[in-house]
């Protein structure tokens, strides 16, 4: 029966028409949960989230999640649905004072956590009463939920416009952006990615990526649930145990993002592998030479797609993409490249055999035309949610170009983010650490391109008077640093007489992008997940410059190569 398309459907409707599926919904190591009662689960936890947490006057209760990819985690995103409440995802890799602002910056009213995780909140000014900081460990979490157990689902269900989930992103002046993800938004992409990704009642899926990432809600968890498929649940991301859990579980679809599939592939092949039950995986940023080795090693097809958790645009591969382009929008999407300054669409880009992109003028903003009302803005933050809408449209920060044919191909941030890992960050929190080290005077933080996918952080560092570079004390100084997040550790330090400055004083990165690792000036790198730096060589520029073409990103090649 065709779905009335004039009305939304929610993820709390979603989840709800599961209440009576007594097939396996759920499995976490040898544990295994039906349908019927990870809503039961679910219902449990929305009860205690109404009759325990005071519901604020001027919003809805917010439920601050810190936990791996455990079964809680899953429960307690279906109870905010449920019970009308916000999920709000709290990024692990986030520490100190980065963390706890996290935390403050989205009204946390609750926060659930694990023993595991539990350290990263001590001394921590959060904000959120101790008496409703729960650890799924202990008792005190079960004597918190043991009235409720067996309560029936809410009676008034939540609105399509009603807030779900605040998922971070990361902006250029190093505050966090929460993204805002309504009932309605979620709903819609439940039923659109479980038709475009191709899960069916039997899929088996595999959540891997971490749920605070909209990418693993979105991609995985959500279709999942529209479709009633069995998850599996992995804690964290582990190349090395990938096989071993497709092969366990019969998993037959995987979402990813970054360099996931670089990590499976480093490690060895099981003889299994190439008659798995994995029948796809739908991911972004794997370069294409990963793609195919995945696809010949699990004889699965890889589909590659560009997208935001602030949703608005999505591009995805053809059958003829050509190499190193993103794609085409999906259908009924005018998306174009302007100029950041003038608005004014950009040519067309000029590329010679080799792909090598031969007008920089075709490089400006990928937006989407008349879709800001798409858009539903960036939680406490509306100088943020400005910057993205000019009149109609949204412009996504993302930096891209258009060839002739009109495919789409990535060009890197406009504003001064990094993307590591998948993992999006600001420059700004990373140079406030490095300026705490004793030797430096002044530090600037940029993004240079990743061989395979993403970037890599570099730094320069402008030393006091009379002081040199000790790699070796600067590496145990970031070993002590409790703020810095696990993906901001610089790969690359560059020593500068002097930081570059504009004509009005301001620091001027783009020299610093521009070059790279071409300098004469000192110039120290951390070789592979080695934490110690070592001097960068000639022989280690070429090896790099390699894997570049290896993987066909040599029209991102920065220096004097490019």
């Amino acid at each position: 029966m065709r779905r009335e398309q004039s009305r939304v459907e929610t993820f709390a409707e979603i989840l709800s028409s599961r209440a009576d599926d007594a097939a396996i919904g759920m499995c976490f190591g040898d544990s295994r949960w039906s349908w019927a009662r990870i809503v039961r689960e679910c219902a449990e936890r929305a009860a205690a989230v109404e009759a325990e947490v005071p519901a604020p006057a001027d919003r809805q209760r917010h439920v601050g999640v810190l936990l791996d990819n455990i079964a809680d985690y899953v429960f307690w995103l279906g109870a905010a649905a449920l019970a009308g409440a916000v999920l709000v995802g709290i990024n692990p890799s986030r520490r100190g004072a980065e963390l706890a602002h996290d935390i403050r910056h989205t009204d946390c009213d609750l926060l659930v956590t694990e023993s595991r995780q539990r350290q990263l909140l001590d001394g921590l000014e959060h904000g959120v009463p101790a008496e409703r900081v729960l650890d799924v460990d202990s008792p005190h979490y079960q004597r918190f939920l043991a009235p409720y157990r067996e309560a029936a689902l809410p009676a008034e269900p939540p609105s399509a416009e009603s807030m779900l989930l605040l998922l971070f992103s990361s902006g250029s002046t190093g505050a966090p952006k929460a993204v805002v993800v309504s009932q309605g938004r979620l709903g819609l992409l439940a039923r659109t990615m479980a038709d475009r990704v191709g899960l069916r009642r039997d899929s088996v899926t595999y959540v891997c990526m971490p749920l605070f990432h909209g990418n693993s809600v979105m991609m995985n968890l959500a279709p999942a649930t529209a479709v009633g498929a069995r998850m599996v649940l992995a804690r964290k991301f582990s190349a090395s145990g990938f096989s071993a859990d497709i092969h366990r579980y019969g998993v037959t679809y995987v979402n990813y993002v970054g360099r996931a599939l670089s990590y499976v592939l480093s490690t060895p092949q099981d003889p299994r592998d190439r008659h798995s039950t994995l029948e796809a995986a739908f991911g972004t940023e794997a370069s294409e030479s990963d793609v195919e080795r995945f696809q010949r090693r699990f004889g699965c097809t890889v589909t590659e797609g560009y997208g935001l958790s602030e949703g608005v645009l999505r591009i995805n591969r053809t059958p003829d993409t050509p190499p190193g382009a993103l794609g085409k929008p999906v259908p009924g999407l005018d998306v174009r490249v302007l100029d950041e300054h003038t608005g004014a669409e950009c040519p067309r880009a000029k590329l010679d055999a080799g792909g090598r992109l031969l007008n920089p003028e075709a490089i400006g903003q990928l937006v989407a035309i008349g879709g800001a009302s798409a858009f539903e803005g960036y939680y406490r933050n509306p100088e943020a949610t400005a910057d993205r809408i000019r009149g109609e449209d949204f412009w996504s920060g993302d930096l891209a170009y258009r060839d002739s044919d009109g495919f789409f191909y990535f060009a890197g941030r406009s504003s001064d983010w990094l993307r590591v890992d998948s993992e999006n960050f600001s420059a700004a929190p990373v140079e406030r650490i490095l300026r705490r080290y004793g030797p430096v005077s002044a530090a600037v933080v940029y993004a240079v391109p990743d061989a395979r996918t993403g970037d890599e952080v570099m730094c320069a560092l402008e030393l006091h008077e009379g002081q040199r570079f000790d790699p070796e004390d600067f590496a145990r100084f970031l070993d002590g640093q409790p703020d810095l997040g696990t993906k901001w550790r610089p790969r690359f330090v560059r020593i500068v007489d002097a930081v570059p400055v504009t004509g009005n004083g301001k620091v001027n990165k783009q020299p610093l992008r521009a070059a790279a690792w071409h300098t004469t000036d000192p110039l120290w790198w951390r070789e592979g997940r080695s934490r110690r730096y070592r001097p960068f060589e000639p022989r280690h520029r070429q090896r790099l410059e390699n894997e570049f073409a290896e993987h066909g990103r040599l029209a991102l090649l920065p220096g004097s190569r490019r």
